[in-house]
């Protein structure tokens, strides 16, 4: 026996996600209840260029975000909102969208559940490379404000240790870029 959805009521629907009271059958045939958030899943890109004394260096965002009322450093990113878009699509539409970029290159990383203890939003993190400038167009208050950094990947860990760069997503996509990076010939 295993785990099993038996049923869902609607608790919230906004904008962008929903929240249900879903309620399972556990293996001993026990019945319980959680709370499931639901979001439409993300896509990030680690844009990376050539570095001006060498190695390599990924082009971030500092942005505000309203859920922890701080302004982060992070990997370009946003939602998967458009109805089959595929991910690599996204992922270029939000390269031209936050920084103007393109990339010749867009290798998948990985694929990821971001908090799965209560919402079901899914994941995906690009490599981009070979990256030529395109017009860019701001969408939202915080991206109309939000600056463009670049950062070698060399001080990557030590940024993450120092708690300069605190977002999931890009912990995970700049140490798989680095480490991708590595391998290459």
């Amino acid at each position: 026996m295993s785990f099993r959805r038996i049923g869902e009521e609607l608790q919230f629907q906004g904008s962008l996600i929903s929240v249900g009271t879903a309620t399972f059958l556990g293996p001993d045939g026990e019945e319980f209840e959680r709370d499931v958030v639901h979001h439409p899943g993300a896509v990030s890109v680690v844009p990376v260029v050539a570095g001006t004394g060498g190695g390599y260096e990924a082009i971030l965002v500092r942005q505000y975000r309203a859920a922890v009322d701080a302004e982060l450093l992070e990997v370009v990113a946003g939602k998967r909102d458009v109805a089959g878009e595929p991910p690599e699509l996204t992922a270029r539409r939000e390269l031209a969208e936050e920084i103007g970029m393109t990339a010749g290159r867009l290798d998948l990383l990985a694929e990821f559940y971001n908090s799965p203890g209560f919402c079901d939003e899914h994941s995906y993190v690009f490599l981009g490379l070979e990256l030529e400038p395109t017009a860019s167009e701001a969408h939202g208050i915080e991206e109309q404000y939000m600056t463009i950094e670049r950062v070698a990947l060399d001080d990557v860990g030590a940024m993450i240790r120092n708690r300069e760069i605190v977002d999931a997503k890009t912990i995970i996509g700049l140490t798989l870029a680095r480490d991708a990076l590595a391998r290459e010939p």
